[in-house]
């Protein structure tokens, strides 16, 4: 974390886990613990205080020890609802946001995006990634000012809901990084056995 600004971490745990068959991805065991368990041992460092999205099993979340926030958008809306709620509660001036299923994510994320944010002078820092020449956005790797929220809820409230369809009037600076296997999110059973054969 960078000395200048404060942030605080939002793992964004609030879906169905509908392509893992209707499971909790966060709460899934993996190499030993469970996936939110290594998301939370590498962001937890970078940040001043943590918090989870969740919208079931709140119980077994609360557990880790962070502030566990349903959101206030019921109906599982997608990550963006999980957005607005953590920048409703968030008591530092910039909150970053990670999924709770990439276990693998990297250890200068906040630092990287904070510094890209600050010498751009810009709202929202996001992620991106690049493969074969093609560049891979990481919307849900993004640090932002929590005044953004306004500007959030306007989009929600007009029935908006894409990731980074909100962007249009805020000001974005994109940051690269080279290591796309830290962005890899585990979105089915079978990836999870994948990758924890290859711990």
């Amino acid at each position: 974390m960078t000395n200048s600004i404060e942030v605080t971490g939002l793992v964004l745990a609030g879906g169905q886990g509908k392509r893992m068959g209707n499971v909790d991805k966060g709460l899934q065991r993996f190499r030993g613990s469970t996936m939110i368990t290594h998301v939370l041992r590498r962001l937890a460092p970078q940040v001043k205080k943590v918090a989870i999205i969740a919208n079931q099993n709140t119980d077994a979340y609360s557990v880790f020890g962070a502030p566990v926030w349903p959101d206030d958008l019921t109906g599982f809306e997608g990550p963006l609802a999980g957005l607005e709620t953590g920048l409703r509660r968030c008591m530092t001036d910039y909150l970053v946001t990670v999924p709770c299923d990439s276990p693998f994510l990297p250890v200068d994320l906040v630092q990287r995006l904070c510094e890209a944010l600050q010498a751009n002078d810009a709202d929202l820092a996001v992620a991106e990634t690049e493969e074969a020449g093609v560049i891979q956005p990481q919307p849900v790797f993004a640090l932002m000012n929590a005044m953004v929220l306004q500007h959030l809820s306007d989009y929600l409230a007009a029935g908006g809901r894409k990731m980074d369809g909100w962007y249009d009037g805020i000001k974005v600076v994109r940051v690269r990084f080279d290591d796309r296997d830290g962005f890899r999110n585990i979105n089915t059973l079978s990836e999870l056995q994948q990758f924890e054969k290859e711990a």
